[in-house]
């Protein structure tokens, strides 16, 4: 089915080349905490998404979203967003209890950049976060808190070429649903 499958340290090394380096404002981008830009970004975005996986290395991604600025900054190094009743599958939640590790991507609609944001999650119950996060006076019975390891913003030029922002592509993507 699929030819020249990549797997080994050297056929990466040889990919790396014919894409080439990545800039030194790309490799220098990532910090180890919130900055001022990246808390600024996260109030103004209504959207992220959570990438989680389990134990055995089977991934998931979830969509989370409420009204800009639903993610609670706590400091420089901790998030606590509201887990709020959807679908009631609760894939992330099990993820996370059997392997913490956590990839956020946030995005602001109109906006052709996100920001990424890597750490470790746990399951979290703070009657006060959960009463400073609530929706129409209904507080979430528990949250998601993330000790941020790295973040950084990231220019993504697919933003941009899949048109994702643009109001006539919006409407055209409307599909039924399954």
């Amino acid at each position: 089915m699929f030819k020249n499958i990549i797997t080994a340290e050297e056929q990466f090394q040889e990919l790396q080349q014919e894409i080439g380096l990545p800039s030194e404002r790309s490799a220098k981008k990532v910090k180890r905490k919130l900055d001022e830009q990246a808390k600024k970004f996260i109030v103004k975005s209504p959207f992220l998404t959570l990438a989680t996986s389990n134990a055995d290395g089977r991934c998931d991604v979830s969509p989370k979203g409420d009204a800009p600025g639903f993610v609670c900054i706590l400091d420089d190094n901790h998030l606590f967003i509201p887990e709020r009743r959807g679908n009631r599958r609760m894939d992330s939640v099990q993820n996370i209890l059997s392997n913490a590790n956590v990839g956020l991507l946030f995005l602001v609609p109109g906006m052709e950049e996100g920001l990424r944001v890597n750490g470790q999650a746990f399951i979290c119950r703070d009657p006060e976060l959960l009463e400073k996060t609530a929706a129409d006076g209904v507080p979430p019975l528990f949250g998601i808190g993330v000790k941020v390891e790295e973040c950084f913003s990231h220019y993504s030029k697919a933003f941009y070429r899949s048109g994702l922002w643009e109001s006539e592509s919006s409407k055209k993507s409307k599909v039924e649903s399954v």
